[in-house]
């Protein structure tokens, strides 16, 4: 079964072709960089202009370079929600028009639980039940997995997510949009014993998480050295979530897994894969319309039946 996924939440465009025998055939992403570089920022309007002109000629590319044709296609997955309305209306258009054109079935996918899927695209796979912390540009997301769809909400962000917090002290420190890369890659310079940043929540019941302290935090200690020399931006960006979390949780006993860096950001692959596990159970878009859903708890997804 040869599934296209196509991923159109915000503001990059992702296909990619899915096979249940063999895995990944192809995964293209065009990312829109440089489009929303002058403005600091994702511009909604200009994000969804750039999906309509790029969607089809990568789904063609991406034809092309797999080897297949039309008719090799057994269904099609896009990007349901959340994300963008604008962003996701054009994904789901297309989605749905080639679906009906190839007469094959099509699944709005979940975005969120496509990277929350991510790690399944490994060839090692975390085994069921676990638990994933989902760590995106605008959401937080600690989730127990007891199967595919069925998922338990232990604790999200209450205000800025981890990647917003990333963005916005990338801003505050002067350095090139996209801002969050451009902060990992400084803290590599910087030196971890300088500055000890606080913990928000952890004296509160329950694993819900706050970032917006850290971003104030990280304001008033650059008003506090200006000011900033090199070595101080980079102490003050000098946070590696993975590192950090590999340290703390292997003390633990606990195995930490991750899908591979193209499968973190967004991807038409997850979205493939996340469709295939739908579509095999026989789930499908039923009407002949389409719908998109900017907000969507994960919760409300329909558990797969297990065979």
């Amino acid at each position: 079964m040869k599934i296209l996924g196509i991923e159109t939440s915000c503001d990059e465009t992702g296909v990619a072709i899915y096979d249940s025998n063999e895995g990944l055939i192809a995964n293209l992403v065009h990312s829109q960089i440089d489009v929303h570089a002058p403005y600091g920022g994702v511009v909604p309007e200009l994000a969804s202009r750039d999906h309509v002109r790029k969607t089809i000629p990568l789904i063609k590319q991406l034809l092309v370079e797999s080897g297949l044709q039309e008719s090799d296609i057994d269904g099609v997955a896009y990007t349901r929600g959340p994300g963008l309305v604008g962003a996701l209306l054009v994904g789901a258009a297309v989605g749905r028009s080639i679906a009906w054109a190839w007469n094959v079935p099509a699944i709005g996918i979940h975005h969120m639980e496509g990277h929350l899927l991510a790690p399944l695209l490994e060839s090692r796979q975390p085994a069921f039940p676990f638990v994933a912390l989902l760590v995106s540009g605008g959401h937080t997301q600690l989730v127990e997995v007891t199967s595919i769809g069925d998922y338990r909400l232990l604790g999200e962000s209450l205000d800025d997510a981890a990647g917003e917090a990333f963005d916005k002290t990338a801003k505050l420190l002067g350095l090139p949009y996209p801002g969050g890369p451009e902060l990992a890659k400084l803290a590599e310079q910087g030196d971890a014993s300088r500055f000890r940043f606080p913990r928000p929540m952890t004296d509160r019941p329950g694993l819900d998480f706050s970032f917006s302290g850290l971003k104030t935090f990280a304001l008033n200690t650059m008003q506090e050295h200006e000011p900033l020399d090199d070595q101080t931006r980079a102490d003050i960006a000098r946070a590696r979530l993975r590192e950090k979390l590999e340290t703390e949780l292997q003390k633990k006993g606990v195995e930490v897994l991750y899908p591979r860096p193209e499968f973190c950001t967004d991807n038409g692959a997850m979205i493939a894969f996340a469709g295939w596990q739908r579509l095999q159970a026989g789930l499908h878009d039923e009407d002949a319309g389409f719908q998109v859903t900017p907000r969507w708890p994960m919760t409300e997804l329909e558990p797969l039946k297990a065979e």
